[in-house]
């Protein structure tokens, strides 16, 4: 394998790397279920991508590589549709987006402290 090949899977491969860990602080660190959510769903498709991709640029043609395609083709189509269902599972169960009026009032350590919970006029319920 070439030089320049190996460069650009390992690229793909950090890159990827990166992507994930990004999307993990993200998990840990936004306030309420839908941006966390968004922030697992996107780096996941997108950083499980490049690894990937890099990975399949690392096997050559081979059936390592098919292998490969096929994980990554289930992973684009399995992890949007699992955050659409987590997303309208919160959403049917009652739990009410952080808004940015409820940041600016004050009332996000409420909202994050009752799980993001709010009523219709976006004060926090205890």
């Amino acid at each position: 394998m070439s030089a320049a090949l190996d460069i650009l899977s390992w690229a793909l491969i950090l890159i990827g790397s990166m992507g994930v860990v990004t999307g993990g602080i993200g998990v840990l660190r936004l306030p309420d279920v839908y941006t966390r959510m968004h922030a697992a769903g996107i780096t996941d498709t997108l950083g499980a991508g490049a690894i990937l991709s890099g990975l399949m640029i690392q096997g050559g043609l081979t059936l390592v590589t098919v292998k490969l395609i096929l994980i990554l083709l289930f992973l684009y189509f399995t992890s949007p549709t699992s955050s659409f269902a987590l997303a309208h599972a919160a959403l049917t169960s009652g739990v009410d987006p952080i808004l940015d009026h409820d940041l600016t009032k004050g009332d996000a350590a409420k909202a994050a402290g009752s799980g993001g919970q709010s009523t219709a006029d976006g004060e926090g319920s205890s």
